[in-house]
C-alpha cells in the first residue's frame, strides 16, 4: 500500500455525509485536505459546513483548505483548484463526491431538475478532472475517484435523469483512465454495495437506519483505492466491499448504523 503522508486531496461535497467521512479518513492517512462544497453557514436542518470539517481535519494534525465551491460552475472549480495548488504546491487526489439526487420518472422531471443533476453529477466531475490533471501530470502521480455506480441499464427505470448523470460519471472513469494511462494517474468509480446513511437515503425515504451502513465504509474504500499504486488499478467500476476485501477486511458489521442489523443490499 502506498503511504499517503503529505499527499494533497480535494474532496467535493465535503461539508457533511460521505464527503466529510472521506475527508477525515484521508486526513488520518496523512493527507492535507481541500474541502470543496457550497455550505459555509450552518443550516438548521443540515448540520456541517466546510469550516467545521476543516477544524476536524486540523484536529487530526493535517492542514485544511475550505473553499466554497458550486461544482456546476466551471470558473468556481478552476478557482478552487488554483487555490489548492497555490496553498499546497501539489494535487494528488480528487474525490468527485458532490451529488444531487432526483429519483422520479421522465414525466415528473422538469428541466430545472434535469439540469441540476447533470450539472452536479456529470459536468462538475468532468471539469474538476480537467482542472486537476495538469498538476497530477506534473507530479507524475494521481488518483481520481468518482462516486458513481456500475453501468446497469436495469437500474434506470423511475430515475432516468439521475442515472444519466451518474452513468456519465462512470463513463468519465472509463474514458479518462485511457487518456491518462501513461501518466501514472488512476481513475476509478466507487459505489456502495448497500444503502448508506446520507441525505439521499433520508430525503428519498430509502429504507431506515436498520437497513443503512455508515458512510465510513465508502470513506475507507476510497482511502484503500488511493493507497494503491496508480498503475495497479484504473478504469474500473469498484464496489466498496470488494475493495475492502482486497485490503484484507472480512467483517463489515461495525459499519451497520444499528448494531446487529442487516443492511439492505442494492441489486446492481
Amino acid at each position: 500500500m502506498t503511504n499517503l503522508n503529505d499527499r494533497v486531496a480535494i474532496v467535493t461535497g465535503a461539508s457533511r455525509g460521505v464527503g466529510r467521512s472521506v475527508a477525515l479518513t484521508l486526513a488520518k492517512q496523512g493527507c492535507d485536505i481541500v474541502l470543496a462544497a457550497k455550505t459555509v453557514e450552518p443550516h438548521p436542518k443540515l448540520p456541517g459546513t466546510i469550516l467545521t470539517v476543516a477544524k476536524e481535519v486540523e484536529e487530526l494534525g493535517r492542514r485544511a483548505l475550505p473553499v466554497q465551491t458550486d461544482v456546476r460552475f466551471v470558473d468556481q472549480i478552476q478557482a478552487m483548484v488554483g487555490k489548492a495548488a497555490d496553498e499546497f504546491g501539489r494535487i494528488d487526489i480528487l474525490i468527485n463526491n458532490a451529488g444531487a439526487a432526483w429519483w422520479h420518472p421522465i414525466e415528473e422531471t422538469p428541466e430545472k431538475r434535469f439540469d441540476l443533476v447533470m450539472g452536479v453529477n456529470c459536468k462538475g466531475p468532468f471539469y474538476a478532472c480537467q482542472a486537476v490533471l495538469p498538476h497530477m501530470k506534473e507530479n507524475g502521480f494521481g488518483h481520481i475517484v468518482n462516486m458513481s455506480p456500475p453501468i446497469a441499464p436495469e437500474m434506470t427505470a423511475g430515475k432516468i435523469g439521475y442515472m444519466i448523470s451518474k452513468f456519465g460519471m462512470t463513463l468519465i472513469t472509463h474514458g479518462l483512465s485511457r487518456e491518462v494511462a501513461d501518466s501514472n494517474i488512476a481513475v476509478n468509480s466507487l459505489w456502495p454495495v448497500t444503502l448508506i446513511e446520507s441525505l439521499a437515503t433520508i430525503n428519498l425515504g430509502l429504507g431506515s437506519p436498520e437497513q443503512w451502513r455508515k458512510s465510513e465504509i465508502l470513506a475507507d474504500a476510497a482511502a484503500a483505492i488511493c493507497m494503491t499504486d496508480p498503475g495497479d488499478r484504473t478504469g474500473q467500476e469498484l464496489m466498496d466491499e470488494d475493495v475492502l476485501r482486497e485490503a484484507g477486511m472480512t467483517d463489515f458489521s461495525h459499519y451497520a448504523c444499528v448494531p446487529g442489523s442487516e443492511p439492505m443490499r442494492i441489486p446492481w
